[in-house]
């Protein structure tokens, strides 16, 4: 069992920058490939970013490449999204989330993340 604690949200105008923190309990966090989401109000929880067990892979949703940079250090069991650039449509509430499956191929779907936290708020103003 792998449990997940995000931290890191808050609110910042647009143009600011924030880092969201994900530290996970268990001694197999450094094998699974990790995962950022976010909800906004009303809409279906979306993908945002992945990273491979390693760190040298990466994924991005369209809608952040170029401003969002996830990384992470096996050594501190914890999981970064460095945010910038950031527009009032980034408000959402932010999970990371574990694959335990070892696949090669970086997640982008929920169904395939077998943990999750319990998520941080992140709100941009205009």
């Amino acid at each position: 069992q792998v449990q997940l604690v995000e931290s890191g949200g808050g609110l910042v105008q647009a143009g600011g920058s924030l880092r969201l923190s994900c530290v996970a309990s268990g001694r197999t966090f450094s094998s699974y490939a990790m995962g950022w989401f976010r909800q906004a109000p009303g809409k279906e929880r979306e993908f945002v970013a992945a990273i491979s067990w390693s760190g040298r892979n990466t994924y991005y949703a369209d809608s952040v490449k170029g401003r969002f940079t996830a990384s992470r250090d096996n050594a501190k069991n914890t999981v970064y999204l460095q945010m910038s650039s950031l527009k009032p449509e980034d408000t959402a509430v932010y999970y990371c989330a574990a694959d335990r499956s070892l696949s090669q191929r970086l997640a982008i779907v929920m169904r395939e993340y077998d943990y999750w936290g319990q998520g941080t708020q992140v709100t941009v103003s205009s």
